[in-house]
């Protein structure tokens, strides 16, 4: 084997292991923000802080760090893991949920629980609300790769 070819070859294998880091990198953030979601679904229906927590990590990838906290109507869960593999990277993965607390939802001013409404095509599923959108459409802040550590 010529110079050439064993650096060309040492090349290409640097770069499918940085290809592989970087899908289970992206794998662990969705078990993060999956993690984070489920957490604040839970905490918004009013389960004990330890149950949360519980299903929380019980999603998170192994490792993570889960906190929970309430501002006023709202609960905030957050899910934070180092990568997988090179953990000794100066960055972690970072996943809020925030979702409204259903106590909140149900006592605001002419409001119930969320009702059900017929979509046509999709079965019934619950009406669009504000404590939905935030826990289940984008509602995290993601802080990724290149964040310095804390």
């Amino acid at each position: 084997m010529t110079a050439e070819a064993a650096m060309v070859l040492s090349v290409l294998v640097a770069f499918t292991m940085a290809l592989v880091w970087s899908l289970l990198v992206v794998a662990a953030r969705i078990q993060c923000v999956d993690a984070a979601r489920t957490g604040a679904r839970a905490a918004a229906r009013q389960d004990p802080r330890a149950a949360v927590v519980r299903v929380t990590r019980d999603a998170a990838p192994r490792g993570a760090r889960v906190t929970v906290g309430r501002s006023g109507d709202q609960v905030r869960v957050t899910v934070v893991a180092r990568p997988p593999v090179l953990s000794g990277l100066p960055f972690e993965l970072r996943e809020v949920a925030v979702a409204a607390a259903e106590d909140a939802v149900a006592a605001a001013p002419g409001g119930s629980a969320p009702t059900t409404e017929k979509v046509p095509g999709a079965g019934s599923r619950a009406a669009p609300d504000e404590a939905r959108g935030r826990a289940d459409a984008g509602s995290g802040t993601t802080a990724g790769a290149g964040e310095p550590g804390r």
